[in-house]
């Protein structure tokens, strides 16, 4: 099927709208992956609320070791604040522990369920949408986004929470010692929040342009590398070296934006705090020389305030990390907001007819532009035989065989399996139902024997080995160093076009469903490749009903029907014998085929 036609919903087309409020983002983050863990995180906040305060005991300890200098009370006194001191850090250093095992925790097991929910709804999304997004664009969505909202996720549950319990409880005891000193200085808490949130808005932008960026780089290093063969046959290695080094230069280039933007916090606050703690001082000593206070109080006060400020500045580092895991998070919720149009209708059924006969009845289908596919298309395909469809590139070929296990769905009309309409049935009832063997073979980086259990999992050895056999593949896997235990690498690559199609085929005889789609199965073999793939394919059309997509005319005569289409439309169909009598579409189609095959022959 043209990629470029298929109905679709491109991710990026999708968030290139107006970025989501942060605070939607935050609310779904904490409703949908934060409320189920609401125990341990109440758990740990009574840890935080319990270091928290252990800074405000300091403080006020503080105040005590002052004071008695002052007064000179002894060294037993001295000794007891001393003790009282080093058992606040004691009791701060093991609530701030357990907080941060419980945190941490919490954390990692909501990045596993994001990832997992992820890969779930990326697996029954449609199959148009992997054609609107490139395999690579959603490997970083999974990994590199979900890293990244894992880094933020960790470090803002862990600071931003104690940070601001830290800077409430500090700030609470700043008005209990002095009102008129916590007035003056606490402007600088809300003019840095101002700061830190404006420029937040600066580093979220950049970090979605970075990681749209990460995304499209692992797009093409996947089809590069997928593509090597090419790349090297035409001399393009520069090129595609240019590729990447123009996109890695523009991650660079929005990663150091984001670095500047969010280096200016540290100097800004820094600013706000000279002032802040000039003001302090100032006025501080203007109240104990007038008696207002003690030299103790005026150091506890400006003790707590250089406390308070740590919480703050921390908080402000880590609003970049923040903000780049909520462009993280945006653009993970894109993806899971996008729902599958093909699902199960309420009621569906699994398939179980006796009868596994294919129609299609009055088919339409359209292309999103209006372009027709199928044009009131309708062919019978009775059980048990085989029919075979040819045309010219364009004509609708393989979109016949995506409509029958409902990869897509009809716009009117209906396809029917036994006189049951597939939009009726269970979609894994009914895939379970197809057997499919395609010119693009499947093959995982994982053992022969592996791939060939795809078909059907938990079949025993001896099974896989039967199927084997049947596809003409067991002789040339016990050749292989491990037989069937031999890895084949990425996409098959160390097996021939041949192999691979001969194990495709032994999968699809082990899943041994009735209905059978061959689409364009042995178009790229050569010529010995072929007849053996040919020969292991009648053994699996022994039985099934079988819907073949052909360019090769010479591998469909012996079909029990051709049926002709041009232009989404039935123009001819019969046996080879009776569409060659009748010298039409097919004869010609034939007649091109033969001369081109004989002249190849001559020349060999």
């Amino acid at each position: 099927m043209d990629q470029k036609n298929t109905p679709s919903i491109n991710l990026t087309a999708l968030q290139a709208g107006k970025p989501k409020n942060t605070s939607v983002l935050l609310k779904r983050l904490i409703r949908s992956y934060l409320l189920p863990y609401k125990k341990q995180f109440l758990a740990a906040m009574v840890f935080m609320a319990g270091a928290a305060a252990m800074r405000g005991v300091f403080t006020h300890l503080l105040q005590l070791v002052v004071d008695g200098m002052i007064d000179k009370r002894g060294l037993a006194y001295m000794l007891g604040v001393c003790g009282m001191i080093a058992g606040s850090f004691w009791i701060r250093s093991g609530m701030v522990y357990l907080h941060t095992i419980l945190m941490n925790r919490i954390g990692q097991r909501i990045v596993v369920n994001v990832q997992q929910q992820m890969c779930g709804h990326l697996l029954r999304s449609d199959l148009a949408f992997f054609h609107a997004n490139s395999s690579g664009t959603l490997v970083s969505r999974v990994i590199n986004d979900v890293m990244i909202m894992r880094q933020a996720v960790n470090e803002c549950l862990l600071n931003s929470f104690r940070g601001g319990l830290e800077l409430t409880a500090l700030i609470g005891v700043m008005f209990y010692q002095d009102w008129h000193l916590t007035c003056i200085v606490i402007v600088i808490f809300p003019l840095s929040a101002f700061y830190v949130a404006k420029i937040g808005k600066k580093i979220r932008r950049l970090a979605s342009s970075t990681q749209n960026a990460t995304g499209d780089l692992s797009a093409l290093l996947n089809q590069t590398f997928q593509g090597i063969r090419h790349v090297k046959a035409y001399g393009n290695e520069a090129l595609e070296s240019s590729r990447v080094r123009n996109l890695t230069e523009s991650i660079y280039a929005f990663s150091l934006k984001s670095v500047h933007a969010a280096a200016l916090t540290s100097p800004v606050m820094e600013i706000l705090s000279s002032i802040a703690i000039t003001a302090l001082v100032l006025f501080g000593y203007l109240q104990v020389d007038r008696g207002m206070n003690t030299p103790g109080d005026l150091v506890a006060f400006i003790a707590s305030f250089v406390l308070a400020y740590d919480p703050m500045k921390r908080m402000g580092r880590i609003s970049a990390q923040l903000q780049a895991g909520l462009a993280a998070s945006e653009r993970v919720f894109t993806l899971l907001d996008v729902e599958p149009t093909i699902v199960n209708k309420p009621g569906a059924k699994p398939l179980t007819v006796k009868n596994f006969s294919v129609d299609l009845n009055d088919v339409v289908f359209a292309y999103p532009d209006g372009t027709l596919a199928l044009d009131h298309l309708n062919i019978h395909v009775p059980c048990g035989k085989t029919v075979a469809i040819v045309g010219a590139s364009g004509a609708g070929k393989s979109t016949i065989i995506n409509l029958i296990p409902r990869f897509y769905d009809v716009q009117s009309g209906s396809v029917t399996i036994g006189g049951v309409d597939v939009r009726d049935v269970l979609l894994n009832s009914l895939r379970s139902k197809i057997a499919l063997v395609s010119q693009e073979t499947a093959l995982f980086d994982d053992t022969i024997r592996a791939n060939i259990a795809y078909g059907r999992q938990g079949a025993s050895h001896d099974e896989i080995e039967q199927a084997a056999l049947a596809a003409s593949a067991d002789s040339f896997i016990r050749e292989l160093p491990n037989g069937y235990d031999t890895h084949v690498g990425e996409f098959g690559v160390k097996l021939s076009g041949g192999q691979r199609q001969r194990i495709a085929i032994a999968r699809a005889m082990l899943s041994n469903a009735p209905i059978l789609l061959l689409d364009e199965a042995t178009s790229a073999l050569d010529n010995e490749s072929e007849r053996a793939v040919q020969a292991a394919l009648k053994k699996l059309q022994e039985g099934r009903t079988t819907i073949v997509v052909a360019h090769r005319l010479s591998t469909i005569v012996d079909a029990d029907v051709i049926v002709v289409l041009d232009q989404g439309r039935v123009v001819e169909s019969g046996t080879h014998a009776d569409l060659m009598l009748q010298n039409g579409a097919y004869a010609k189609l034939y007649g091109m085929q033969k001369t081109c095959d004989d002249a190849q022959e001559g020349y060999s």
